[in-house]
Protein backbone atom coordinates (compact mmCIF):
# COMPACT_ATOMS: atom_id res chain seq x y z
CA UNK A 1 0.00 0.00 0.00
CA UNK A 2 1.36 3.15 -1.09
CA UNK A 3 1.13 6.56 1.35
CA UNK A 4 -1.51 8.29 -1.44
CA UNK A 5 -3.91 5.23 0.05
CA UNK A 6 -3.44 5.57 2.99
CA UNK A 7 -4.56 7.75 6.25
CA UNK A 8 -2.53 8.95 9.17
CA UNK A 9 -4.32 7.97 12.20
CA UNK A 10 -0.94 8.51 14.89
CA UNK A 11 1.69 7.14 16.06
CA UNK A 12 3.43 4.55 18.66
CA UNK A 13 4.51 5.91 21.66
CA UNK A 14 5.67 3.45 24.58
CA UNK A 15 6.30 -0.19 25.15
CA UNK A 16 3.22 -1.03 26.96
CA UNK A 17 4.34 -4.35 29.00
CA UNK A 18 7.50 -6.31 28.85
CA UNK A 19 5.48 -8.82 25.92
CA UNK A 20 5.98 -7.08 22.96
CA UNK A 21 2.75 -4.59 23.69
CA UNK A 22 2.94 -0.84 22.47
CA UNK A 23 0.93 2.09 22.81
CA UNK A 24 -0.47 3.52 20.00
CA UNK A 25 -1.85 7.27 20.55
CA UNK A 26 -4.85 7.52 17.80
CA UNK A 27 -5.00 11.33 17.11
CA UNK A 28 -8.00 10.92 16.01
CA UNK A 29 -10.86 12.92 17.66
CA UNK A 30 -12.99 9.46 18.03
CA UNK A 31 -10.85 6.39 18.85
CA UNK A 32 -13.86 3.88 19.83
CA UNK A 33 -14.17 4.41 16.12
CA UNK A 34 -10.76 2.09 15.67
CA UNK A 35 -11.69 -0.57 18.49
CA UNK A 36 -12.99 -3.38 16.35
CA UNK A 37 -9.78 -2.57 13.59
CA UNK A 38 -8.11 -5.44 12.41
CA UNK A 39 -4.84 -4.35 11.46
CA UNK A 40 -2.50 -1.24 10.99
CA UNK A 41 0.31 -0.32 8.54
CA UNK A 42 3.51 1.40 10.53
CA UNK A 43 5.96 3.29 8.48
CA UNK A 44 8.90 1.54 8.43
CA UNK A 45 11.79 3.25 6.59
CA UNK A 46 9.32 4.57 4.16
CA UNK A 47 7.55 1.32 3.71
CA UNK A 48 4.01 0.64 5.10
CA UNK A 49 4.17 -2.82 6.73
CA UNK A 50 0.93 -4.67 7.88
CA UNK A 51 0.57 -5.53 11.29
CA UNK A 52 -2.29 -7.52 12.29
CA UNK A 53 -3.92 -6.81 15.86
CA UNK A 54 -4.17 -9.46 18.14
CA UNK A 55 -5.77 -7.18 20.93
CA UNK A 56 -6.65 -3.60 21.39
CA UNK A 57 -7.70 -2.00 24.88
CA UNK A 58 -8.27 1.76 24.58
CA UNK A 59 -7.06 3.79 27.57
CA UNK A 60 -7.50 7.48 28.19
CA UNK A 61 -7.03 10.70 25.87
CA UNK A 62 -6.99 8.58 23.01
CA UNK A 63 -4.31 6.26 23.93
CA UNK A 64 -4.55 2.11 23.01
CA UNK A 65 -2.58 -0.62 24.37
CA UNK A 66 -2.14 -2.72 21.03
CA UNK A 67 -0.79 -6.38 20.77
CA UNK A 68 0.21 -7.17 17.40
CA UNK A 69 0.91 -10.78 15.77
CA UNK A 70 4.17 -11.99 15.93
CA UNK A 71 5.62 -8.77 17.66
CA UNK A 72 6.49 -11.08 21.02
CA UNK A 73 9.57 -9.02 22.93
CA UNK A 74 10.34 -6.51 24.42
CA UNK A 75 12.68 -5.81 21.69
CA UNK A 76 10.57 -6.34 18.58
CA UNK A 77 8.38 -3.56 20.17
CA UNK A 78 11.20 -1.37 21.06
CA UNK A 79 11.25 -1.56 16.92
CA UNK A 80 8.10 0.37 16.51
CA UNK A 81 8.60 3.09 18.68
CA UNK A 82 8.14 6.46 17.45
CA UNK A 83 6.46 5.16 13.80
CA UNK A 84 3.17 6.83 12.25
CA UNK A 85 0.06 4.27 12.16
CA UNK A 86 -1.55 4.08 9.17
CA UNK A 87 -5.10 2.61 7.50
CA UNK A 88 -5.83 2.49 4.14
CA UNK A 89 -8.22 5.27 2.88
CA UNK A 90 -10.80 2.02 2.06
CA UNK A 91 -11.60 0.82 5.65
CA UNK A 92 -12.12 4.52 6.82
CA UNK A 93 -16.11 3.82 7.63
CA UNK A 94 -18.00 6.96 5.83
CA UNK A 95 -21.35 6.27 7.69
CA UNK A 96 -21.72 10.64 7.80
CA UNK A 97 -19.34 13.81 7.09
CA UNK A 98 -18.40 13.91 10.48
CA UNK A 99 -16.67 10.15 10.61
CA UNK A 100 -14.29 11.31 8.68
CA UNK A 101 -10.93 11.14 9.98
CA UNK A 102 -10.20 14.70 10.70
CA UNK A 103 -6.80 14.37 9.29
CA UNK A 104 -8.20 13.24 6.11
CA UNK A 105 -10.37 16.74 5.29
CA UNK A 106 -6.91 18.31 5.72
CA UNK A 107 -6.59 20.27 1.99
CA UNK A 108 -9.93 20.69 1.77
CA UNK A 109 -11.30 24.21 0.32
CA UNK A 110 -13.64 25.67 2.36
CA UNK A 111 -16.64 27.78 1.48
CA UNK A 112 -19.42 29.50 4.13
CA UNK A 113 -23.12 29.35 3.32
CA UNK A 114 -23.11 33.25 3.39
CA UNK A 115 -19.09 34.17 3.21
CA UNK A 116 -18.69 32.23 0.17
CA UNK A 117 -14.91 30.50 -0.12
CA UNK A 118 -13.10 31.23 3.12
CA UNK A 119 -10.05 29.07 2.89
CA UNK A 120 -8.66 25.79 2.83
CA UNK A 121 -8.19 23.17 5.93
CA UNK A 122 -4.52 23.46 7.44
CA UNK A 123 -5.33 21.45 10.58
CA UNK A 124 -7.58 20.02 12.94
CA UNK A 125 -7.21 20.75 16.56
CA UNK A 126 -8.38 17.25 18.10
CA UNK A 127 -9.75 19.05 21.44
CA UNK A 128 -12.41 16.25 23.17
CA UNK A 129 -14.74 18.92 23.95
CA UNK A 130 -14.49 21.34 20.98
CA UNK A 131 -12.75 20.24 17.96
CA UNK A 132 -11.51 22.56 16.20
CA UNK A 133 -11.28 22.96 11.85
CA UNK A 134 -8.41 25.01 11.46
CA UNK A 135 -8.23 27.34 8.07
CA UNK A 136 -5.73 29.45 6.12
CA UNK A 137 -7.25 32.53 4.53
CA UNK A 138 -4.96 34.77 2.87
CA UNK A 139 -2.40 34.13 5.53
CA UNK A 140 -5.01 34.78 8.71
CA UNK A 141 -6.17 31.71 10.53
CA UNK A 142 -10.02 30.95 11.03
CA UNK A 143 -11.21 28.63 13.67
CA UNK A 144 -13.98 27.08 13.01
CA UNK A 145 -15.93 24.14 15.59
CA UNK A 146 -16.27 20.82 13.94
CA UNK A 147 -19.81 20.01 15.07
CA UNK A 148 -22.64 18.84 12.69
CA UNK A 149 -24.38 21.84 13.20
CA UNK A 150 -22.28 23.39 11.22
CA UNK A 151 -21.38 20.91 8.31
CA UNK A 152 -23.76 20.94 5.54
CA UNK A 153 -22.02 19.09 3.20
CA UNK A 154 -18.17 17.29 2.65
CA UNK A 155 -17.61 15.97 -0.87
CA UNK A 156 -14.56 13.66 -0.37
CA UNK A 157 -14.16 13.18 -4.30
CA UNK A 158 -13.26 17.56 -4.93
CA UNK A 159 -12.13 17.78 -1.22
CA UNK A 160 -14.54 20.78 -0.56
CA UNK A 161 -16.46 21.18 2.21
CA UNK A 162 -18.84 23.22 2.66
CA UNK A 163 -20.28 24.92 6.30
CA UNK A 164 -22.57 26.99 7.97
CA UNK A 165 -20.66 29.51 10.04
CA UNK A 166 -22.33 31.54 12.98
CA UNK A 167 -23.75 34.99 12.02
CA UNK A 168 -20.15 37.07 12.96
CA UNK A 169 -17.84 34.10 13.42
CA UNK A 170 -15.27 34.18 10.63
CA UNK A 171 -15.62 38.09 10.78
CA UNK A 172 -14.13 38.06 14.14
CA UNK A 173 -10.49 36.40 12.48
CA UNK A 174 -11.19 38.79 9.34
CA UNK A 175 -10.79 42.24 10.82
Amino acid sequence: MDLQDSIYIGQIAKLHGYKGGVSLFLDVSDPLAYKETESFFVEIDGILTPFFVESLKLKNKGFAAVKFQGVESEEQALSLIKRKVYIPKSDVKQIDHLRLNDHEIIGYSVEDENKGAIGTVVNVVDLKSNPLIVIDFKEKEILIPLVEDLIVHVDQDSKRMKINAPEGLIDLYLD
